[in-house]
């Protein structure tokens, strides 16, 4: 208010009274002071917010990058999204795949002979060496047994009883004839004469398993154990003095490397990728510069429930005992070539454990397929399946589509 105002009001207070007056005019001013004030509280917002902020003004000048119609995504030609989009159909590659794996080289189980102790004792005598090559018959250790000595002493019994027993049964036919003796003591002779016969069998089946002829006159305590065959020592399991007490237990083992298996363990994920007579190329890192070509000769049934990897061998001719069991080698092998469908990485989209790619369905119209990839090499994808040789594809700015 200007200051005609004022004065008009003091004219009209009370000149008799200060007090009044005095009140009169701080309620006055208290009520002027609110007025203006609630006035600015209330209407100034309500103004502000009439007034479009400028980010707001961008924003609704600025048109929608894509738009979606039920699966579809649609890109305007207002949208600047189509000067960052790359589109192109998949390339078609014939494709010979080569899987590389660690392997070992292994003996053949069927060439391999593992040499068990005929009979308990202590070892006198080791005539070979691990590693050392032996041939079939020859000596390889020298066993002093309490159980060979006992075997000829049963066979010198049931020696001794079968000529005892026969002697009664030529005595009882003799009486029998001359028609003094009962039938049943001529039964009798006869039975005893078939159980001393058959103990003395048994003593000499003994004795041939223990590795001796039964027709053997030289008795011994020490036995010579020969090797059952030909082959390399590839385990050893005694020295001189040790005592054999488990016949279950082996010696030795001896295998035969003419012909040795290499070994190569397959993920689960690639099982289907190898098969019998597949060509496999190994090289060794004894033999770094040769390369061994041979055929995948077994495939295991089953899967190492530990390692989830299949068990695949190839064997090889081993004639000059180069390849020796349990060195390192890398196994490749190679794959019939397929036409497979080819698209770069950008293209694929990773959504809730799926692997997708944007399809053109009709121009700056996509659609989102999901697919399956046969294997990656660099910045390549192999795709199994989910799109087709003639679909046109995102292969750039794929992202900008998943929203």
């Amino acid at each position: 208010m200007d200051g005609v105002t004022d004065q008009a009001l003091l004219a009209t207070l009370p000149t008799d009274k200060p007090r009044l007056r005095n009140r009169w005019l701080l309620f006055t001013v208290i009520g002027i002071v609110i007025g203006v004030t609630g006035d600015r509280l209330v209407l100034a917002p309500i103004r502000t917010a009439d007034i479009p902020s400028p980010t707001q003004v961008a924003r609704a000048a600025t048109p929608s990058a894509f738009s979606h119609v039920g699966d579809r995504i649609i890109v305007p030609a207002t949208s600047p999204l189509r000067t960052m989009l790359g589109v192109a159909p998949p390339t078609m590659k014939e494709v010979a795949r080569t899987l590389v794996l660690p392997a070992s080289v292994e003996a053949d189980p069927a060439r391999t002979v593992k040499v068990m102790p005929p009979v308990t004792g202590r070892v006198t005598e080791l005539k070979v060496q691990l590693g050392g090559r032996v041939v079939q018959g020859q000596e390889l250790a020298v066993i002093d047994s309490g159980d060979l000595a006992q075997a000829f002493s049963d066979i010198e019994k049931a020696r001794s009883t079968v000529t005892l027993t026969k002697k009664a049964l030529d005595r009882q036919l003799s009486l029998e004839k001359a028609g003094g003796a009962a039938i049943k003591d001529r039964e009798q002779a006869q039975s005893d004469y078939a159980q001393a016969v058959s103990e003395l069998e048994r003593s000499e089946s003994r004795l041939r398993a223990i590795g001796i002829p039964a027709d053997q006159k030289q008795q011994s305590r020490l036995l010579t154990v020969k090797a059952p065959v030909s082959g390399s020592v590839i385990d050893l399991q005694i020295a001189p003095g040790a005592y054999l007490n488990d016949p279950t237990a082996a010696m030795m083992t001896i295998a035969n490397l003419d012909t040795v298996w290499v070994t190569a363990n397959v993920p689960e994920k690639d099982i289907a990728f190898v098969f019998p007579g597949q060509t496999v190329n190994v090289t060794f890192r004894s033999y770094p510069d040769d390369v061994f070509t041979g055929k995948v000769l077994f495939v295991s049934d089953v899967v190492e429930s530990d390692t989830r990897r299949n068990k695949v061998r190839i064997a090889f001719d081993n004639p000059d005992k180069i390849l020796k069991p349990n060195m390192f080698a890398d196994a490749s092998f190679v794959a019939p070539s397929v036409s497979r469908t080819i698209v770069p990485t950008s293209a694929l989209l990773m959504t809730n454990d799926k692997t997708s790619v944007f399809v053109e369905v009709s121009d700056w119209a996509f659609e989102r397929r999901d697919v399956e990839i046969a294997y990656q090499e660099g910045a390549a994808v192999a795709i199994k399946s989910g799109i087709r040789p003639n679909d046109r594809v995102v292969v750039k700015g794929a992202v900008r589509l998943n929203d």
